[in-house]
């Protein structure tokens, strides 16, 4: 993590000075050359507990930590015809560390599974047609860790509407995955060597539109549809039956999900913003959900500001969970992940913004400070609290 902070400086430095020698473009004129526009690094730490891990069906130690670092650099240029060229890099790791998938061999702090790292590179290009109020783009993007590799792939269009105070967003989205089938161990072939492999795809559809009511008030519909297919179980979540054996979780094939939400902001005057949220989700393995969610901004002085946020969730519950011991064989599907159970969840926090005027450590483009500290808490009792920094290039 202090390497990942040590490099993400030596880089911001490096910016500073260069900008230095770039002359800020008047109204007039927009560079043709590629110029950097904005990097943000963010670093986060994630802790949970709780007592109703999958991995051993439904009950033991849910304890895992994460610690990840990203950096996103966008890169601004115009063409001759004045479109705007817009590419956006991110690049991120994740350490964990997991009590519960170190039980997939029983061997609590000795199996190969305690820990593991993710690293996620993203690449979007937008093409922007300032003029016409139109917008193009087009994005790629991949995710690997030991067990689990996603490719993913992405296309919108967004388009204004003549007065600028609406805009029309569509977007489609694709993961190709593929997963290690790690079994429990005492569900694997004697003396097998290695782990067999299953896919997994994703198509998701995006439909927004966003209005500015007035110089108050500006609102946002958004409506999702996803379908998955291919194996959508985790291989090593274990599942015990009421007759006392354990079996692999066994889940549809196939699951298609709609999220609908409305998400509005209201300007209170010049130093307070109220934003909501709602978002209602249905699936066809029967599991609904709702969730609310408010934050309030206020700026206290011109270069600090405080944003309080809470979010209150609540589902249904998918028709094949069941907990530890409370399945049978007349089951076709069968799983005890509390993440698919009947829950209700709150999360809130404290978000902290510091925008001095002359840049954080006194350098000029180094613009923004933003700490932001969440707890969660749910009704099966688990329990997870994260903390993020994110340091603004610009």
């Amino acid at each position: 993590m202090k390497r990942i902070f040590i490099t993400g400086f030596a880089l911001l430095a490096l910016f500073q000075v260069r900008a230095q020698n770039v002359p800020t473009d008047s109204t007039s004129y927009k560079s043709r050359k590629l110029k950097l526009e904005e990097v943000n690094l963010v670093s986060s730490y994630y802790k949970q507990d709780g007592n109703n891990s999958a991995v051993t069906g439904g009950i033991g130690s849910e304890h895992l930590t994460d610690i990840a670092n990203t950096i996103d650099v966008k890169l601004v240029k115009y063409g001759e015809t004045g479109i705007k060229h817009t590419f956006d890099i991110e690049a991120g790791i994740d350490h964990y560390t997991s009590a519960s998938s170190d039980m997939i061999d029983l061997s609590a702090n000795s199996s190969a599974s305690s820990s593991d790292n993710r690293f996620y590179p993203s690449l979007t290009y937008l093409r922007e047609n300032e003029e016409k109020g139109r917008t193009l783009g087009i994005g790629v993007s991949s995710s690997t860790e030991f067990d689990y590799q996603s490719f993913g792939g992405n296309i919108s269009f967004s388009q204004k509407t003549k007065d600028r105070n609406g805009e029309f967003t569509a977007k489609f989205q694709t993961f190709i995955d593929q997963l290690k089938l790690i079994e429990p161990v005492e569900l694997r072939s004697p003396g097998q060597e290695g782990y067999g492999s299953a896919n997994r795809n994703t198509f998701a559809g995006t439909l927004s539109y966003s209005q500015v009511v007035n110089k108050n008030l500006q609102v946002m519909l958004v409506g999702d549809v996803i379908s998955q297919n291919g194996y959508l179980s985790l291989p090593f979540h274990r599942v015990y039956f009421a007759d006392g054996s354990v079996h692999q979780e066994k889940m549809p094939d196939t699951r298609l999900k709609i999220p609908l939400g409305i998400r509005a902001s209201y300007f209170l005057g010049d130093n307070v913003i109220i934003r909501a949220y709602y978002r209602y989700y249905t699936d066809d393995w029967s599991l609904k959900a709702h969730t609310a969610d408010l934050e309030i901004p206020v700026k206290l002085t011109q270069a600090f500001s405080v944003s309080p946020f809470y979010r209150y969730y609540t589902q249904t519950g998918t028709k094949y969970f069941k907990p530890y011991g409370e399945h049978t064989s007349a089951d076709e599907y069968y799983t005890s992940n509390y993440d698919l159970s009947k829950f209700d969840s709150s999360f809130f926090g404290m978000g902290m913004k510091f925008t001095p005027l002359n840049g954080i450590f006194g350098l000029k483009h180094w613009n923004t400070l933003e700490i932001r500290y969440g707890h969660y808490t749910r009704t099966t009792n688990m329990t997870s609290d994260i903390i993020s920094i994110n340091i603004k290039y610009k």
